[in-house]
């Protein structure tokens, strides 16, 4: 079996497992509605600093999104712990399935579903009256960039889970770093508006590079420079990640 179809077939698990848990699969749609509506309302009248520039929905709609990559994919790691407490992975890692096929297939899953909660964000956005100027090309890169964090971040959740072995490792390390990572960036708040020990440390946070990506490509005049080099960082991210969770799946074999 090839490492394609291998990866395939865990992540036909991994859905199989969330189509199996209704009241999940819920608040998964859900979710991603709530915090378009609650942070929009919450943070309107930001649009009336002077200096801000458009309207805040149009602002918010691509950090809702990368929120999304960072939040749902950052879980990934819960199913890696529970599969070795159930003895799943013993079984898996026994079996001639590459190690990164195990990680793909996972990261693969986030994706999926960060992309399907994506999808309901712009759709409410355009309700809202968010305006794509970019159009359809901008918002396909927006998914793209949001897609590319959140397999960075799954795979490195992954690697948390497999080494960790523990439900409050992966929780603990998960909250540690989601909190801080999105308001250190420009996700709900202009750049020229934070305080300048946010902006500097914002230039070395993959949320932002995310965030300036998305935004710049959906809803604004696009800097295609800005763009190319953010996605480039987030790739160089993925793969970087990737090898660190195969590694991780390599030395929990050893330890068997």
């Amino acid at each position: 079996m090839t490492a394609l179809r291998q990866t395939r077939q865990v992540f036909l698990r991994h859905l199989r497992v969330l189509l199996r848990q209704p009241a999940w699969l819920l608040i998964t749609i859900i979710q991603p509605i709530i915090w378009l509506l609650l942070f929009g309302a919450l943070f309107k009248s930001v649009s009336r600093i002077p200096g801000f520039h458009g309207t805040y929905i149009n602002f918010l709609t691509p950090g809702v999104v990368v929120m999304l990559a960072l939040f749902s994919a950052g879980w990934s790691g819960m199913g890696a712990v529970e599969d070795i407490q159930s003895g799943v992975m013993e079984r898996m890692l026994a079996s001639p399935v590459r190690r990164g096929a195990l990680n793909a297939g996972a990261v693969a899953f986030s994706g999926f579903q960060m992309m399907l909660q994506a999808v309901l964000i712009i759709v409410l956005a355009l309700i809202l009256g968010a305006d794509f100027q970019g159009g359809v090309i901008g918002v396909l890169v927006m998914l793209i960039v949001g897609g590319l964090l959140a397999a960075a971040v799954a795979s490195l959740s992954n690697a948390v889970g497999v080494l960790g072995r523990q439900r409050e490792t992966v929780i603990g390390v998960v909250s540690f770093v989601q909190l801080p990572l999105t308001f250190l960036s420009t996700g709900m708040m202009q750049r020229s508006l934070l305080p300048n020990w946010i902006q500097t440390v914002a230039k070395f946070n993959p949320v932002n590079w995310a965030v300036e990506a998305a935004r710049s490509a959906a809803m604004q005049r696009t800097d295609w420079g800005l763009v190319g080099e953010r996605l480039a960082l987030l790739a160089a991210l993925v793969l970087v990640s990737a090898y660190l969770a195969e590694r991780a799946f390599a030395r929990y074999q050893r330890s068997l």
